[in-house]
């Protein structure tokens, strides 16, 4: 099974790129994305993004998220 989670793009060096996963902070890699700039909603799949997305789609599926693990 693959899970590709949303995050917020914070900060961009080169290839790398600094990613808000509702709270988590983890750097993860643009490689596959090119022209990801601050303030991009991305999924993130092993690390990489590997697609852009809407901002409001991002923001419920980050409270899905969220409900999930408070319910775990």
């Amino acid at each position: 099974m693959c899970l590709a989670i949303p995050a917020k793009i914070e900060n961009v060096k080169g290839r790398d790129a600094l990613a808000d996963f509702g709270g988590i902070k983890k750097t993860i890699s643009v490689a596959m994305l090119p022209g990801c700039t601050v303030g991009d909603y991305v999924i993130v799949h092993a690390g990489y993004a590997i697609s852009k997305m809407d901002e409001k789609e991002a923001l419920e599926d980050i409270e899905l998220w969220k409900e999930v693990m408070k319910n775990s």
